[in-house]
């Protein structure tokens, strides 16, 4: 899988929100929706009855310890997992959630890539909550704190080669078009452009915070940890409010 590819559970979601608007088969969402995944388990059958019972759309949620990020109420079994795999697909007025487990198979040298998806139970999300959503505050405010924490990041020193150059493509998507997610047609504008930077921001955060990335000064590896995670948090974020809105857009097109 590429290190820069979107959260599995943002493109089941948009993905899935496609098929159920259009009416196709949701048999050919895999390879649309997971395309570096070799086997997929658990998915189809409960988004048929998700369809089925008239959910227009499906919605993401990108929780992590103390962050819920979204996640719906439900039980302890629930949080764990979704906390653990930091990703979830949902059905906000059926109130159900899928979390993926995503893991390698095979012998060593020829192994390939399974999500298997598990189903619980949870209590149902009012929509309007994601309606309310002010997708262009959330662009400009992600804007605003990537311009600050890449200064500051660069101050402190990353790990060198690696993430000037990540920084500098960062900037440029900041002031420029959106990358090749492979998402759905007819996404509006501002969906697609916030999807893109924080899907950036959230790859380069995370590749930033690998063990073996840190600093030769302990203090300066201290601070660059806490602003990738900053980074890492407010790129979640976005991303889960773009998927959310371009999902609600999707469900609703004519």
């Amino acid at each position: 899988m590429s290190e820069h590819a979107l959260p599995a559970s943002v493109r089941v979601a948009l993905w899935a929100t496609e098929s159920f608007a259009d009416g196709s088969s949701l048999l050919n969402l895999p390879p649309k929706a997971l395309p570096g995944i070799d086997l997929v388990q658990g998915l189809i059958a409960p988004l048929t009855a998700w369809r089925d019972l008239g959910e227009p759309a499906v919605l993401v949620a990108l929780p992590r310890p103390g962050a819920l990020g979204g996640l719906p109420s439900g039980t302890p079994e629930l949080l764990a997992a979704a906390t653990a795999a930091q990703e979830c697909v949902l059905a906000p007025g059926l109130g159900s959630v899928l979390v993926p487990r995503l893991e390698t198979y095979g012998p060593e040298g020829d192994q390939g890539w399974s999500a298997r998806w598990e189903s619980f139970d949870a209590q149902p999300i009012p929509v309007h909550r994601v309606e309310a959503l002010d997708l262009g505050q959330t662009e400009l405010v992600l804007r605003q704190e990537l311009a600050v924490l890449t200064e500051e990041l660069l101050r402190v020193g990353a790990p060198p080669l690696a993430a000037e150059e990540g920084m500098r493509g960062l900037r440029r998507r900041m002031s420029s078009g959106h990358g090749p997610w492979g998402l759905p047609g007819g996404l509006p504008p501002r969906v697609l452009r916030v999807i893109d930077l924080a899907g950036t921001v959230l790859a380069l955060a995370d590749a930033g915070l690998e063990p073996g990335q840190e600093s030769v000064d302990v203090s300066s590896t201290g601070r660059r940890a806490v602003l990738l995670s900053r980074l890492r948090d407010l790129a979640t974020a976005a991303l889960a409010d773009a998927a959310n809105v371009g999902a609600l857009h999707l469900s609703r097109r004519p």
